[in-house]
């Protein structure tokens, strides 16, 4: 029991950039999943295509070369500093997780009925009016669960950002049982748990999220 009394207070310092970060990813991975989603059914060949190259790419690569390539190669190699270690941080969550996010953005709202899309048509209304008064209310209700559990695996991926020196809960787990080699296996399995109790608002809150999608979705 002193052991815990003595880890779990270490663990809590990294609290605060651990929320942070993933505050900070989840708001611009939302609003990234967003543009990319919606741009992925441009009718402009150019937009489309620049924005599938992003999504395949950050599809495709390491969250970890990611991080590493934002922080160390992109100064290097291009002359282009992003600022702190936060900011990399919460940019390489949000653009990895944006990128994940705008397929299910985009899949959403290719799944409403057409018959909803040939309503407002006969209503006369423009696209931009379909879009934001038919479409989009029905596919963000599908959306929600996916959002849900794409916010809990960001939540996971915070751990990363200690590689590159961030004070989270992982690098104080890690400060720790450097200098206590003996309780190292017990300080993991702590920091396991930490992340697991972190992790129970957001299983709730996921769950209420599905509830929510199922109380209907107009269909054909």
């Amino acid at each position: 029991m002193e052991t815990l009394s003595e880890i779990f207070p270490e663990l809590i310092k990294g609290l605060p950039i651990t929320l942070l970060v993933l505050a900070g990813s989840a708001v611009f991975s939302y609003l990234i999943a967003f543009i990319a989603g919606l741009s992925r059914l441009s009718r402009n060949v150019v937009i489309r295509t620049f924005t599938s190259f992003y999504v395949e790419i950050f599809r495709g690569t390491s969250l970890i070369v990611q991080l590493f390539w934002l922080y160390f190669a992109l100064p290097v190699l291009f002359d282009i500093d992003l600022g702190s270690e936060l900011w990399v941080g919460i940019l390489t969550i949000a653009l990895n997780y944006g990128a994940y996010m705008s397929e299910v953005v985009r899949g959403s709202i290719l799944s409403v009925a057409k018959g909803q899309t040939e309503a407002g048509i006969a209503l006369n209304m423009t696209r931009f009016q379909r879009m934001r008064l038919i479409i989009l209310p029905q596919a963000v209700r599908m959306m929600l669960p996916e959002f849900g559990n794409y916010l809990i695996q960001m939540l996971k991926a915070t751990s990363l950002v200690s590689l590159i020196g961030l004070m989270d809960v992982l690098y104080f787990g890690e400060l720790y049982s450097s200098t206590h080699i003996q309780q190292a296996p017990l300080v993991y399995l702590l920091t396991l748990i930490f992340y697991f109790i972190l992790a129970l608002p957001l299983i709730w809150f996921v769950r209420k999220m599905e509830a929510f999608s199922k109380k209907g979705v107009a269909s054909e």
